[in-house]
Formats: C-alpha cells, structure tokens, sequence
C-alpha cells in the first residue's frame, strides 16, 4: 500500500522470443490497473536485458523450451510467471525444481489470468493450471508405486533428514529449508543427495514419494 492509501502497482517484466506472444501478453498487463510493465523484452532478447529497479519485479516468461538455466537465473531476480504450451512430466519437475510461482498454459491465457498469476507471484505463492496440477499427482502416485521397500541394512532417514524431506513434502525451497533449519543451502542439498543415493532414487520428488510411501513421513 502507498503513502497515499493507493494498492501499489506490481512491477512486470517480459520476456520471450516470439514478437506476437510478446505482443498479446504485454496488452493483458497493461489492461489492468494493478500492474506495471517495465522494459518489456523485445524479440531475441533474454532476460539479462532487464534493468534493475528498486522493487522486485514478477518475470512473466513466454517460451517454447523449457530450459532450467533460463528459469534458474529468472528466478534468483524474483518471482517467475511461466508461459507454455504444455508440459511435459519431466518439464513440470524441472520448472517445480526451479522455483517458478507460476505457470499459464497458452491458450488459457486471458487479461484476467494472466493478473491473478502475477499477484500470485507478487505474493511468493504457487499457481498451476489444472491439468499440471492432475499431473504432478498422478507422477508422484506413479513414484510412490515404483518406489521399492528398502532392505533390512539399509538405514532409514532421520534427524535432518527427516526434517528436510518434511519440508520438501510441505512445498518449501531448498533457500527456505536451509534458513529454517538455520543452515546452507549446499547443506540441505547434501542430505538431499545422501538419502537419494541411498535408497537409489532419481530425484527430490521421487524422495519424499519413497518417504510417504515407506511411512517415513
């Protein structure tokens, strides 16, 4: 909220290769008075062309390719908005584990999705379309099947491995776990590692699957 009892406006950034998605999305924003769009990409343009402003901006990302790189360094400048044509199982853990707040299939995008996905972001929350949403828990009930009883030598986690896998079930960051559990992220990521390696299991997603599933949790 401003000085003046006005809602502040939310800072947007756009960003893309294809000129007419640019287009199109830039005119949804715009037509609502509760954001501002600032340095709109131009075609070509990545997102290192984004000036920095005091505030925070919402990075909306119009692409055809998912590319953990792009979405890793977006999301370390601020809250992401993804917009795709669809995903993929593989995709929609790679933009999970990349920390976008927001993904928008394309041809649901309207004015006022496009808004709500945006205060969303602004918000530090999560917003997934329907269809992902079904996805995501069909693969992790896929996972919790696959997931195979650990043998007898085998120790189960504990401590703070337990700990982090319950923050991981909850939806926090690796960031977020490691400033509750008042320790690094490369920490967090070493538990991470152990208890995949140990139980010879593919990913975080994966681990707190076999964690639920084995009762762990």
């Amino acid at each position: 909220m401003s000085v003046t009892g006005t809602p502040e406006r939310i800072p947007v950034t756009v960003h893309g290769d294809d000129p007419l998605v640019l287009a199109g999305l830039t005119h949804h924003l715009r037509a609502s008075p509760l954001i501002e769009v600032r340095n709109p990409m131009g075609a070509g343009q990545g997102p290192t062309g984004v000036a920095v402003t005091a505030v925070t901006a919402v990075a909306v990302l119009a692409t055809e390719r998912i590319e953990e790189p792009v979405l890793g360094a977006l999301s370390r400048t601020g809250p992401v908005v993804l917009v795709v044509p669809r995903l993929s199982e593989s995709e929609l853990l790679t933009v999970l584990d990349s920390g976008v707040a927001a993904v928008l299939y394309r041809h649901e995008v309207t004015a006022g999705s496009l808004r709500d996905a945006v205060r969303t972001a602004a918000r530090h929350g999560r917003e997934l379309p329907n269809a992902a949403v079904g996805q995501l828990i069909d693969t992790v009930l896929r996972l919790r099947r696959e997931s195979a009883t650990p043998a007898e030598d085998i120790r189960p986690p504990r401590g703070r491995e337990l700990d982090v896998l319950r923050l991981l079930a909850d939806g926090l960051e690796t960031r977020e776990i490691a400033q509750l559990l008042d320790c690094s992220e490369r920490t967090v990521k070493n538990v991470l590692h152990g208890v995949t390696a140990r139980f010879r299991l593919r990913n975080r997603t994966h681990a707190v699957a076999y964690a639920l599933r084995a009762g762990y949790l």
